[in-house]
């Protein structure tokens, strides 16, 4: 029998999810609990739900966008309120465990069935909002949004997957529907968990599939204009104060454009940005805001990061080593002062094809395997190509890396950020290294587009924004991931895709005239961080301190090797130095810390 005192302590390991309502309510052989942020039916929006005989109840975490339609659609229930949530048990009644097919939004969903005894466990089509969950030693299936809540357990075993960890080195996050912890899962986007006793059983509802095609390029535009404009639209929807972070890049400028079409009020936005110019996107994003006369607020990061690495790793509970989960983190905090709800840019790369992987996945295939091995190699030796990620020598150099591998190889070797012979130099078992497997099933743009909404995102940007927004009790919605964008824009012809060097060629085109012209025409940038001179001067020291913990996982000489030569400037291991510092201070944080069993 679930024990309501553990389910409280889960609860208070989640409180910054949901600070306004919250309880532990016991159903038989189940006990629900909730932290509730209040955005919709402020006044009548309490969970659990039921149906109206009580034995269907359940708790909900996110927004369904058309709970109107499926109010009037329920109109022979009595649904309680005015808000989204009291339709899911009459939702179950109608359809059962794939009841979530009927929602369109971001969403994890935990439903009891009192009278089959069954729970049924559902997560949003591409991932957006997190659900995890493990078997305690006598059968009792626990499950949450954070892994910090299940870690208030103490019959939970912390003992690290160290496969997982490897997959981690590669991919800066970890893949699939494993947490870093032994025995402890991730329900995958688009699928149900339906358990019964000791058993259950994970299906999909839903599967990603482009949208019918058009007929020419400017019926494509129209369709683009229209179907990310509703996206927009229906994420405006709140009981609570509404703004956008805006980066100043092609995709969050669309967003604040159609917000501000849409409002009769000015949109309010938020901007971070860094004294490193080459990292810094604050003066697109002041064009926008001032095309469209926002209430526009900036955030400049300069220095103190060291300082902030405690509440960024106590929010972190999964290894993640995607630095720009910094400056989200802080972006988020200073939106939460003045919004409860903001939009985002967020998955604008993967529908409408944004990243410059897909281009230069695109050339390696036209480069002979032994002209690249021969010219990355004299590439290689010049010493421009190591010390700075963003020179077109190491550019160059990783492109004919990539044309060097096998075309199975490729996008692997495009994503990985400690290649497979760093791995084993840097494991004190070799053989623990694995090679990478990230291989498109699909030909063209599709394929990779695919292969990302898949692995990428909800395995790095969703968690990443996902955890630094709701440690500061900030709602974020993605119009670019609404999963009928996401369809268009996978139907799109390449040329409307990639042209050239540029990517979001629909989109680009579909709102030039809403842009600034100096956003609409630029590239590809990326949300980066000066996180290679931090590791030269900020974290010097905390990163010599932390990275001296000897686990018996990794060699210290070859730590000692990347950071001697990244500190002395022969080499630019940024990237790989922060996935290392996130992973010691994950174990600190959360895999050694004592297990906190009250309620706080």
């Amino acid at each position: 029998m679930p024990n309501p005192e553990r389910v409280d302590a889960m609860r208070a390991a989640l409180v910054h999810r949901g600070p306004d309502e919250g309880s532990t309510d016991v159903f038989g052989h189940c006990v629900l609990g909730h932290q509730r942020l209040k955005v919709i039916d402020l006044d009548t929006g309490y969970q659990p739900v039921s149906n109206e005989s009580g034995d269907v109840v359940a708790v909900f975490n996110g927004e369904a966008y058309n709970f109107r339609v499926l109010r009037d659609e329920l109109r022979a229930h009595e649904v309680r309120g005015t808000g989204d949530t009291p339709v899911l048990p009459h939702l179950y009644e109608e359809s059962g465990p794939q009841f979530a097919a009927r929602l369109d939004g971001m969403f994890a969903v935990a439903l009891w069935d009192a009278g089959r005894e069954r729970l049924v466990l559902a997560r949003d089509r591409l991932g957006k909002k997190p659900l995890l969950w493990t078997r305690l030693p006598d059968g009792t299936l626990a499950f949450a949004s954070e892994l910090k809540a299940l870690l208030r357990l103490p019959e939970v075993r912390r003992e690290v997957e160290l496969d997982a960890i490897d997959a981690y080195l590669a991919l800066q996050y970890i893949p699939g529907d494993r947490t870093g912890l032994s025995g402890i899962r991730k329900l995958q986007p688009g699928h149900v968990l339906v358990a019964e006793g000791e058993n259950e059983k994970v299906e999909p509802y839903w599967q990603l599939e482009p949208a019918e095609p058009s007929t020419g390029d400017e019926d494509w535009l129209e369709r683009v204009r229209t179907t990310v404009g509703d996206a927009v639209r229906k994420r405006l929807v709140a009981d609570v104060p509404l703004g956008a972070l805006l980066s100043g890049g092609i995709d969050s400028s669309v967003v604040v454009a159609l917000m501000a079409e849409a409002s009769a009020d000015p949109v309010r936005t938020f901007t971070v940005g860094f004294a490193d110019q080459r990292y810094d996107e604050r003066s697109y994003a002041r064009a926008v805001a001032a095309r469209y006369g926002t209430i526009h607020e900036e955030l400049r990061i300069d220095e103190g990061v060291a300082a902030t690495l405690p509440r960024l790793a106590a929010a972190y509970d999964e290894p993640l080593g995607d630095e720009a989960a910094f400056p989200t983190f802080l972006i988020a905090e200073q939106a939460r002062r003045h919004v409860t709800v903001a939009l985002s840019g967020d998955g604008g790369d993967e529908a409408f094809a944004g990243y410059e992987r897909y281009i230069a996945h695109r050339l390696a295939a036209r480069i002979p395997a032994t002209a690249a091995r021969a010219g990355s190699a004299a590439v290689r030796a010049l010493p421009g190509a190591w010390r700075e990620p963003r020179s077109p020598l190491h550019r160059a150099a990783r492109l004919l890396d990539v044309a060097a591998q096998r075309p199975s190889d490729r996008y692997a070797r495009l994503m990985e950020v400690f290649p497979l012979a760093l791995r084993r130099a840097l494991w004190t078992e070799p053989a623990r290294a694995r090679p990478t497997k990230l291989e498109p099933v699909r030909d063209g743009v599709a394929g990779l587009q695919l292969l990302d909404v898949a692995t990428y995102l909800p395995g790095d940007l969703l968690l990443k924004a996902d955890i630094a927004t709701m440690a500061h009790s900030l709602e974020l919605r993605s119009p670019f991931l609404d999963h009928e964008v996401v369809a268009l824009g996978l139907a799109l012809p390449d040329s409307l895709k990639v042209h050239r060097r540029a990517g979001k060629v629909a989109l680009r085109r579909a709102f030039a005239s809403a842009l600034p012209a100096e956003v609409a025409e630029r590239g590809k940038t990326g949300f980066g961080v000066p996180i290679s001179r931090w590791f030269r001067s900020d974290l010097r020291e905390a990163a010599r301190d932390l990275l001296a913990t000897e686990r018996g996982w990794f060699r210290p000489e070859t730590v000692r090797q990347l950071l001697d030569e990244h500190q002395s400037g022969r080499a630019d291991h940024g990237h790989r130095l922060w996935c290392l510092l996130m992973l010691e201070l994950w174990v600190r944080e959360h895999v050694e810390a004592p297990v906190l069993v009250t309620a706080a």
